[in-house]
């Protein structure tokens, strides 16, 4: 079995509430974002570290492997939960880090409330998953620039293409 980087920043949902509870009494600025993450690459590096700036936590809500088949095909992830959720802990820039089953984490952003939650620039005129639930609350949305050169899908057919010739 392969080492986790650190264990102690993957945790289920119910201790992920107790996180927060004790982060909002402390004052902390909570940001948090969610994604597959199934291929990591250095836009996404990137953009984890963008999300970190707006506060003092950063949390990452992981799609499943049944999410992602949900939202991406049957031929995803090609990481699994598991690989994603090592890869992740490893990032200075991520602090905790818990899953969801669900096509989208909308019923987490509803009841764990963040300051900030950061999708990237590319859902600018796309619906935002748990968005109106944040800024119901006072929190704000911030969309953050990405490096078009980076992407999962190009990656694979990059992957595919090259494994043909």
């Amino acid at each position: 079995m392969i080492k986790v980087y650190n264990k102690q920043k993957i945790v289920d949902q119910k201790k992920l509430f107790k996180i927060i509870k004790k982060l909002k009494k402390d004052n902390k600025k909570i940001v948090m974002t969610n994604g597959c993450f199934d291929i990591i690459h250095p836009g996404h590096v990137s953009y984890l570290e963008k999300s970190k700036k707006f506060g003092d936590v950063l949390i990452v809500l992981l799609n499943s492997d049944k999410s992602i088949k949900m939202n991406k095909g049957k031929n995803r992830p090609i990481n699994n939960l598991y690989f994603r959720q090592n890869v992740l802990s490893g990032l200075s820039s991520v602090n905790y880090l818990t899953s969801f089953k669900e096509k989208t984490p909308e019923k987490l952003y509803k009841v764990m409330k963040p300051n900030i939650l950061t999708k990237g620039f590319d859902m600018i005129n796309k619906s935002i998953a748990g968005a109106d639930y944040v800024k119901k609350n006072g929190g704000k949305v911030k969309l953050i620039k990405y490096d078009k050169r980076f992407s999962t899908t190009k990656i694979i057919k990059n992957i595919k293409t090259n494994s043909k010739n």
